[in-house]
């Protein structure tokens, strides 16, 4: 695979009420400025995702927003970015974010930061693309769903063969080695699809 220079981030245009979610998006985004990485995201200058694209901007990075035309007001569309692109509906949104990216990385965030990741997840088991997925499970945020699928797996509907491929952390300062280090591997062993957690 080719190394990792455009990364989609999937977070919520709310903060939460644990400020390490906070922390954990400016982190990621300092992070991917220094390492070169270009964001790619839904556009907002709300939440999380208005923090993690200032953090990209603030450290050099290259930021790509991609936004609805009926969200714009609604997620105070970032105007200060390099490159803004406004679609007509959430499909051509996700499309154009699948797209535009190397790999997928999801902070905390409402249904709508589950969906999509959720919906890249089913991808990426029905072999449509082989792009890393992490999940940063700040303050175990993602345990519940991580249980879900084992419950998924233990009643068989996940199952030998189509079973999911993504990683996860707990440390926003892992991403980007994680993500360098999976490509790494898949690039050596194109067969490899496998389930990988890090616990950091």
């Amino acid at each position: 695979m080719a190394p990792v220079k455009t990364v989609c981030v999937y977070c919520g245009s709310g903060f939460g009420q644990d400020p390490a979610f906070r922390r954990a998006a400016e982190t990621l985004g300092t992070a991917l400025a220094r390492a070169g990485i270009g964001l790619v995201y839904g556009g907002g200058d709300v939440g999380l995702m208005g923090t993690v694209a200032r953090a990209v901007m603030q450290g050099g990075g290259h930021v790509t927003g991609i936004i609805p035309d009926f969200l714009q007001a609604r997620e105070h569309m970032l105007e200060d970015i390099q490159e803004t692109i406004v679609v007509g509906d959430m499909h051509t949104r996700k499309r154009l974010m699948f797209e535009r990216s190397d790999a997928f990385v999801a902070l905390p965030g409402g249904i709508g930061t589950l969906e999509e990741l959720v919906e890249q997840l089913t991808w990426a088991q029905l072999g449509r693309h082989r792009k890393p997925i992490l999940l940063v499970s700040v303050a175990d945020f993602w345990k519940p769903l991580l249980t879900l699928f084992d419950h998924m797996r233990d009643h068989g509907f996940i199952r030998e063969g189509l079973d999911l491929s993504y990683l996860v952390t707990a440390e926003a300062e892992a991403v980007v080695p994680l993500l360098r280090r999976e490509v790494g591997r898949r690039g050596a062993d194109p067969a490899a699809e496998r389930f990988v957690e890090e616990r950091l």
